[in-house]
Parts: structure tokens; C-alpha cells; sequence
């Protein structure tokens, strides 16, 4: 096949002619919801998600011409030699395997002449012997009580994934353990968590790939300082997830373990690795991070064998690039109608972000527009009083509506305007889907409601640990499509390295500064050397 190239490829074309018709009036939305099949023929129900796309502004020709933009991209092909471990992050010469991380099929993955998913299972024996230890109280702390509490160090894809099934899963923390989580450099991150835990009960899990990251490795050496003053032991608190011979790799004593992670999985794919592995066995327990597991590995077999018309994450995929790339939405939403998935949104931010925040291609030729979705979200109904007045009447983006058909907890709900709260719940997100698409026609332009809105509602049965893991899947997936339809890479990030750098050229000038208060920061531009002139005295300049 020759070389696919996203905007210069002849469909592109169609599909530029395609998103002109859909804005003529005949394709409104109000116009083709009114089809009685349109909702049979607009969802897919597999990997355990119901995946309703009625709601967006596309017909069936439309929809024929991106399944065919799949088909050209070599999508679902580039996914399945992804998952075979070929290394398709070809920037970085890397495979990319964080579905291995979660496979139980008893088949080897061949990388570089080792078994990379023997490697992956060592490391889930290693939590599962080492949670089951902290659990039972053979583990302890400096004074030999059991840990109570327990804070994940670490930054981005080291804490954004896991605290997004921590909270999800929340509900089944039943041992006795409190997860917190110090991301942020910020002294107020530091200070508000070391102020409400017991230092004695408590476990630090220091997570960084190379050991080498400025936000962690700053919160670590706060770490131990505070933890020499309170007179403990500071290798007997903290465990480590980190690269085979980082610096943090279980040298000189410093540490009770560490767990190895590895270059074939990126920071933000990593949840189902030892970077969730380790704390949310020791949240949750180990069996119910595996039930996790496992429902990650339903979605990503669907994934990979699902054909086109039935996929899932690539008929999500298909749709944000048709959304981005052809009807010109810069951003979409995903608002969750259940409050345990508080924390979905900036895990995707990220995971999506990161990836496809691109403007070359995979060869490294740039792109005609760079490509990605900015993506935010809050759970319903509270994103109702706070964003929706935007969604309806201001400038339009695109919602992913999530909907959980039972709650986590069984409880008599009451009974108000002769309905209980998730019936209340569920009438709402119906209605938001429904009045995007439909609009409301009035004489009053201030109470005019355009429509033909475009939104997606998935469905998922319960807020179980392997619907948290099949969900996780889901936007896993769908991240990569986008990216392999677009032509791009969504495994390097370079784009994140620059601002290090720069950090790295002010960090220096406040260290002179340090040892030599004479100096005035002479070397850096004026507009940085005022700012850090103010730091330094603590006062406004005018």
C-alpha cells in the first residue's frame, strides 16, 4: 500500500465535500433523530460498553466514507501489531505494550529476544507478595505499626491514571489504608497532606521512570528531611516504582522495595503497571486490581479483533477525527453522570493530550494543521450549572456523555417529583443529550437554542472494578486510533521537554542567587529577571 498521509490522502477530499452537506438544514439534528432506526443504526454494544452515537452529525454515507478512511489509514493494523510488540513509537525505537501489563493469555511476547510479558508478571507477583505483606502487618513502619496511610509521589502519568481508579473505585477501599497523592512541586501540595497524616503510619511510593524528574525528586528529599526530624527511618517507609538500574532502583538501603517499570510503557498508558499496581493493591487490595486487570484485557481484545463497524474506540476515534479535522471543533467533553468518575477527565486530558497534541506526522513531515483535541470535563449534573450555558447557547463542542445504569450504593433513594436519584440523574443526562441535538426555537433571541449539537452517550453497567478497567480501556484505545488515523506518533512527547529545559535555565540563575545574593540575576532576559527579583524579595515591583 502506499504511503498513507491523513490530509493528503483522496478521502480527505470526500470527506471535506461530506461536512459541507452536513451543514445544510436537512441535516440537522432534529431532522435525522426523527428516523425511527436511527439509534440501531448509530450504536454498538461490545467489550462491555454500549456506545450510542445517534446524536452526532453524521449519515450513513458519512459514516461509510470514515470507516473507509480506517481501512486506508491502516488503523486496526498498525493497533495489532502495537499490541504484538513491533516497536511503533519509531521516534523513540520503542515497542509500546501496556496491554501486556494486563494480558493473562499464557502467550509470550518476544522483544528484543526476552519475554516481555513474563517481565510484566513477575512484577504483579512481586505486589501481590509485597500489598499482602503490608495488609497482614508483616510489612510496618519505623516503630513496627501497620501503615494507615499511604501518598503516591509523583507527577503526570505517574498519578493522574491511578488516582482516576482510586476514586472510581473508592467504594472497595476496605483496608483501613487512606490513599493521597503529592504531584505537585507545591509547597501547599506538601504541607496539606503532611499536616493531616500520622508520619509513623505512613507509606511513600516514589514514582519516576528515570529517577531523575524535578517535581519528584524535590518531594522525595522533602520526604526523608521531614522524615529524619520526626525521628523515623526513612528506608523503612518508602517503596519505589522506577526503572531496572534508575537511581532509585533499591540501592544503598534507601528504600523497603522497588518495582521495575519499563520503556515500553509510557507514563500515561501506565496505570495497569506497577505505577497504579503498587498503590491501588495496597487501596484496594490485590484481588480487586486484578478483577481491574481483567476488565482492561475484555476492552483491548475487543479492540484488536472487533471489526471496524463494531469497534468501539475506533468508531470513537473516527468520530473525533471527523469532529477536529472536518467540522472544525478544537475541543470536546466528557461528563460522567456518576461522581465516582470525578477524576476521568484529567486522566484523558492527559493520556489524549500528550499523545496527539501533534503537528508532524509519523515519518516527521508536519502536518497540513497540527492535530489533537483540547478535552475537559466534570461530572453531571454539577457541569449543568457550570459550563452547560457555553454547551448550549455559546460556542458548540462536542460531549461524551457517560451513563452507569447501577450504582455503587444501594440505598433507599427517597422519592422526589415521584422519581429517586439516579432516575433523576439519568433524566438528566437524556435531556442535555436531547436538547443539544433538538434546539428550541423562540422569538426571543436570548432564548434560542440553535441545536444540532453533536454528542455521544456510553453506557456502562455498574462501577464495578472490571467496568472501571474496561472504561480505562476504552480511552486507551480510542487515543491511539485517533492517532493512527491521524498519521501520527502517541507515544513520544516531546513537546513537554522544551518547558523542562527552560525551567532547568531558571533554576540555575535562583541557585547563583542563593549562594551569592549580590547577584541579580544579570544573566536572563529582563521580563524573567523581574519576575525572579520579586520572588526574591516577596513583594510586587512596580
Amino acid at each position: 500500500m502506499a504511503e498513507y498521509r491523513f490530509d493528503e490522502h483522496e478521502l480527505h477530499g470526500q470527506l471535506v465535500i461530506q461536512a459541507r452537506k452536513m451543514s445544510d438544514n436537512s441535516t440537522h439534528l432534529k431532522n435525522l433523530i426523527a428516523d425511527e432506526s436511527r439509534l440501531a443504526s448509530f450504536s454498538v454494544n461490545g467489550g462491555g460498553l454500549f456506545f450510542d452515537y445517534s446524536r452526532q452529525r453524521m449519515d450513513k454515507a458519512g459514516m461509510q466514507l470514515l470507516f473507509e478512511l480506517a481501512e486506508a489509514s491502516g488503523a486496526r493494523n498498525r493497533f495489532a501489531r502495537m499490541a504484538a510488540g513491533e516497536k511503533v513509537n519509531i521516534t523513540e525505537n520503542r515497542a509500546v505494550l501496556h496491554m501486556a501489563a494486563r494480558s493473562f493469555a499464557d502467550v509470550p511476547i518476544m522483544l528484543d529476544g526476552r519475554d516481555a510479558r513474563a517481565e510484566l508478571m513477575a512484577v504483579l507477583d512481586k505486589i501481590r507478595t509485597f500489598t499482602n505483606a503490608v495488609h497482614s502487618g508483616e510489612v510496618n513502619g519505623s516503630d513496627g505499626q501497620k501503615f494507615k496511610h499511604v501518598v503516591v509521589v509523583g507527577i503526570g502519568g505517574s498519578y493522574l491514571g491511578t488516582e482516576f481508579v482510586a476514586r472510581a473505585l473508592e467504594a472497595f477501599a476496605d483496608r483501613d489504608i487512606q490513599l493521597d497523592f503529592l504531584a505537585n512541586v507545591d509547597i501547599h501540595n506538601f504541607g496539606a497532606i503532611w499536616t493531616r497524616i500520622d508520619p509513623q503510619r505512613t507509606l511513600w511510593i516514589i514514582i519516576s521512570k528515570s529517577y531523575t524528574t524535578a517535581e519528584t525528586m524535590a518531594n522525595e528529599d522533602l520526604i526523608r528531611r521531614y522524615m529524619i526530624d520526626c525521628g523515623l527511618d526513612p528506608a523503612k517507609h518508602i517503596v519505589t516504582v522506577t526503572s531496572k538500574g534508575s537511581p532509585g532502583d533499591q540501592g544503598g538501603g534507601r528504600e523497603i522495595a522497588a518495582f521495575h517499570m519499563f520503556d515500553f510503557i509510557g507514563g500515561r498508558y501506565s496505570v495497569t503497571s506497577a505505577v497504579g499496581g503498587v498503590p491501588l493493591s495496597l487501596y484496594l487490595g490485590y484481588d480487586r486490581f486484578e478483577r481491574f486487570l481483567k476488565g482492561a484485557e475484555m476492552m483491548d481484545r475487543h479492540a484488536i479483533n472487533a471489526p471496524a463497524e463494531q469497534n468501539l474506540p475506533l468508531i470513537a476515534a473516527l468520530l473525533t477525527v471527523w469532529n477536529t479535522s472536518f467540522l472544525g471543533y478544537p475541543q470536546g467533553a466528557i461528563i460522567p453522570y456518576a461522581s465516582p468518575l470525578s477524576k476521568l477527565a484529567p486522566h484523558v486530558q492527559q493520556l489524549n493530550m500528550e499523545s496527539n497534541g501533534k503537528s508532524v506526522d509519523a515519518t516527521g513531515r508536519f502536518l497540513a494543521e497540527p492535530a489533537g483535541t483540547v478535552i475537559f470535563g466534570e461530572p453531571g449534573t454539577n457541569a449543568q450549572h457550570s459550563f452547560f450555558q457555553l454547551a448550549h447557547q455559546g460556542k458548540p463542542f462536542p460531549v461524551e456523555f457517560i451513563g452507569v445504569l447501577n450504582p455503587q450504593y444501594r440505598m433507599d433513594e427517597g422519592c422526589c417529583k415521584g422519581v429517586g436519584h439516579q432516575q433523576e440523574l439519568w433524566a438528566n443526562l437524556l435531556a442535555q443529550a436531547t436538547a443539544l441535538a433538538m434546539g428550541r426555537e423562540n422569538d426571543d433571541p436570548a432564548k434560542y437554542f440553535s441545536g444540532n449539537r453533536p454528542s455521544s452517550i456510553l453506557v456502562i453497567e455498574d462501577l464495578e472494578p472490571e467496568s472501571v478497567g474496561r472504561l480505562l480501556a476504552f480511552y486507551e484505545a480510542k487515543t491511539v486510533y485517533e492517532a493512527f488515523i491521524w498519521g501520527i506518533n502517541p507515544f513520544d512527547q516531546f513537546g513537554v521537554e522544551l518547558g523542562k529545559v527552560t525551567a532547568g535555565t531558571l533554576r540555575k540563575a535562583m541557585a547563583v542567587h542563593n549562594d551569592n545574593p549580590a547577584d541579580n540575576f544579570s544573566g536572563l532576559d529582563p521580563i524573567n529577571r523581574r519576575y525572579l527579583q520579586m520572588l526574591s524579595s516577596g513583594k510586587l515591583i512596580d
